[in-house]
């Protein structure tokens, strides 16, 4: 049974929130930013890397790990202290099964759903302690919401990414341009259901955080409450990510990072590289998700190096001239701030929720258009004072997003947040 009576804040001390999470999301940015300004009452998530059983784990040699528990091993709250964390070691273990067995697309999102509806149950039932507000991200936070408003809490939800709505769109018109690449498969009753929880979400909250304008703008095209959304741009780790070092001459090099998917613009970015064959190298990072015969057509073009973990990426951004982001649907992409960071050009899509300045830290481009992708990195290619500009520019943009800046914005957009909503009970 979820506990009925209000918790209560202390007189004089800082207002405290309860996050609820699934997964480390960006490394648990959101509590660890609470815990320092010393607002964090609690962090409710699922299974993470830490604990007797987890310690067990590690013993296995790297080489025999698989990769679901090198990830599960890398969900570390740094910086946390153990006792204000509740993990649900049994729920992130379903979780990641449901998630192993499902067929297909709509079984995918039932298991969201699923684990969205169940951290959220239980986090209430936990209780929040003195918390004054509660924190959560999209599909994950319903039911806490609504214990926290029946108790007069300050309800905030982060929006991640755009709404499941605006994003089947995109995708159904990926699929009819690009037949063949990926397997198909409709989202279903599920999808309503996901876009349903997203929008009562949305009605149950004080604020809507969301890391960038295509977030907010995506959440006023469906309909919900946009004069409710704040857009507060993320940030990230900076230490590990050295000024990327001067590159000899020869061709432009390229990086892409991020899943090799239609979504991602796998599609936009083989033409921009067939385009420029013999003037840039492409490198691409990430999974791939694509059929076999479209797989071995981008592999024509681009190298795919596949999945690299974390820690190997700053070594990675010391490979490229430019970063590509040619995606189609993003919350605010983290490697984008880790390539500004090193001193790389960005060349993004309006879709990719970037902070890059269009012409000064590299180029904002329209969704779908190789053209103009390949043109801007020919540019590039062919001038070299102006991407040494644009780097600088970059790395001086970069240093607007640290985790630091992000957590002043953060929260100071909190404290405003909770103080107009105490005011108002």
């Amino acid at each position: 049974m979820m506990p009925d009576s209000p918790p209560a804040t202390a007189c004089g001390a800082s207002p405290t929130i309860c996050v609820a999470q699934l997964g480390a999301r960006r490394q648990y940015s959101v509590p660890r930013v609470l815990y320092a300004a010393g607002m964090l009452e609690r962090l409710f998530t699922d299974a993470t890397g830490t604990g007797r059983c987890m310690g067990v784990l590690r013993t296995l040699p790297v080489r025999w790990r698989p990769a679901g528990l090198k990830r599960l091993l890398g969900r570390v709250p740094a910086r946390l202290p153990l006792g204000r964390i509740t993990a649900f070691q049994r729920l992130g273990w379903e979780y990641a099964w449901r998630i192993w067995r499902a067929s297909g697309r709509e079984e995918q999102i039932r298991s969201n759903l699923w684990a969205g509806q169940k951290i959220s149950r239980l986090a209430a039932e936990a209780g929040v302690g003195e918390a004054a507000g509660v924190y959560t991200f999209n599909s994950a936070g319903l039911e806490l919401l609504e214990y926290a408003r029946r108790h007069g809490l300050t309800c905030l939800v982060e929006q991640t990414c755009a709404p499941a709505e605006v994003y089947d769109r995109l995708l159904s018109a990926e699929r009819d341009a690009y037949p063949g690449w990926e397997r198909t498969g409709s989202s279903g009753t599920a999808g309503e259901a996901f876009a349903a929880r997203e929008k009562a979400e949305w009605e149950a909250a004080d604020m809507i955080l969301c890391g960038s304008d295509f977030v907010r703008r995506g959440i006023k095209e469906v309909g919900g409450p946009a004069e409710r959304c704040m857009v507060v741009p993320y940030g990230v780790e900076t230490n590990s990510l050295p000024p990327a070092p001067a590159k000899p001459d020869g061709p432009l090099r390229v990086l892409i990072c991020g899943q090799v998917s239609l979504m991602k613009g796998a599609p936009y970015a083989v033409a921009a590289a067939r385009a420029l064959r013999g003037m840039a190298e492409f490198r691409w990072i990430g999974g791939v998700s694509l059929l076999p015969t479209a797989a071995a057509s981008i592999r024509e073009h681009i190298n795919l190096r596949g999945i690299i973990p974390r820690t190997f990426m700053p070594g990675e951004y010391r490979w490229p001239d430019v970063f590509l982001l040619p995606t189609i649907s993003e919350g605010s992409a983290a490697v984008c701030y880790e390539a500004m960071a090193t001193g790389l050009p960005v060349i993004a899509t309006t879709n990719a929720g970037s902070v890059v300045r269009d012409g000064m830290d590299g180029f904002i481009v329209p969704i779908r258009d190789p053209e103009a992708i390949a043109g801007k990195l020919e540019l590039l290619a062919r001038d070299r004072e102006l991407r040494q500009w644009m780097s600088n520019n970059a790395r001086e943009r970069g240093r607007e997003f640290t985790l630091k800046k992000y957590g002043e914005r953060l929260v100071a957009t909190l404290r405003t947040t909770m103080e107009r909503t105490v005011r108002a009970t």
